[in-house]
């Protein structure tokens, strides 16, 4: 079982309720989230906001916060769940890489994740076969890191 655990996906959740986000959780991230295992998240809007609070309410596990410059940079809604996480007193640290807000800065934030998680996984918005979740996806593929892939 893995020790470390980074989670990405699409940004556009909008398309789906919440309630299948839930399931979704209940179903593929649970059985991974077992005392001890850390879960590194991107601290975006969409998959990783949603992912964060689930983890936050259901589970025990560390939870650690990357961003590619500094919070304050992050969109409102994605704050606000870092915000609840850490007044729940579950986020053990927000990393902020202090790159630039740009492609480049992301993939160095997906790729820092990535090189201190054993396991990915990713929620690409269905239908797509490009952008920064299968970047991250493709980065763990060439370090040899088990992935799981689940569009939403």
């Amino acid at each position: 079982m893995p020790r470390a655990v980074t989670i990405t996906g699409t940004r556009s959740t909008g398309h789906r309720p919440l309630e299948k986000y839930r399931h979704l959780f209940e179903e593929y991230l649970a059985p991974f989230a077992l005392d001890g295992v850390r879960f590194y998240l991107g601290g975006a809007k969409g998959i990783d906001s949603l992912a964060l609070l689930w983890l936050t309410r259901e589970t025990r596990v560390h939870l650690t916060v990357a961003v590619p410059a500094r919070l304050a940079d992050q969109p409102a809604d994605a704050r606000q769940a870092i915000a609840t996480a850490k007044d729940a007193g579950r986020l053990d640290e927000v990393v902020e890489l202090g790159g630039p807000l740009a492609t480049d800065g992301y993939h160095a934030r997906n790729r820092w994740m990535v090189d201190r998680s054993e396991m990915v996984i990713g929620f690409p918005r269905m239908g797509t076969t490009a952008g920064g979740t299968y970047y991250t996806l493709d980065y763990a593929a060439k370090l040899d890191k088990p992935r799981m892939v689940l569009p939403v």
